[in-house]
């Protein structure tokens, strides 16, 4: 099992997740984060750490559309290992439905 990010992380992108991660497997992406799920340890400590309520077991209803989506983007997005700033709007988009068919990028994040 591993833990995989979901739509609600899309324009939100707050990354407190990343600075607890003991295995450095999240990924940035333009707006969103995912985790590779080969190097997800299962250690679960990224989860409340997300105030976007965005990352969930890949076993979870919620985060089953997500698994491919967080497998494929690990290997073509860069590694995070620190925290960055969210962006401006992020509080506005939390929440909000359908993002993933309206704003998801799949372009890289570039790295502060």
């Amino acid at each position: 099992m591993a833990y995989v990010v979901t739509d609600n992380c899309i324009r939100c992108k707050f990354m407190d997740c990343v600075e607890v991660c003991p295995v450095d497997c999240f990924f940035e992406g333009e707006n969103m984060l995912v985790i590779n799920p080969d190097e997800c340890i299962d250690c679960g400590v990224c989860e409340p750490e997300c105030p976007a309520e965005a990352i969930f077991p890949d076993t979870d209803d919620e985060a089953e559309k997500f698994v491919d989506v967080n497998a494929k983007y690990a290997e073509e997005w860069p590694n995070i290992t620190r925290k960055g700033n969210p962006p401006d709007d992020a509080d506005e988009w939390n929440g909000k439905d359908n993002k993933f068919e309206e704003h998801f990028s799949e372009k890289p994040g570039e790295q502060e």
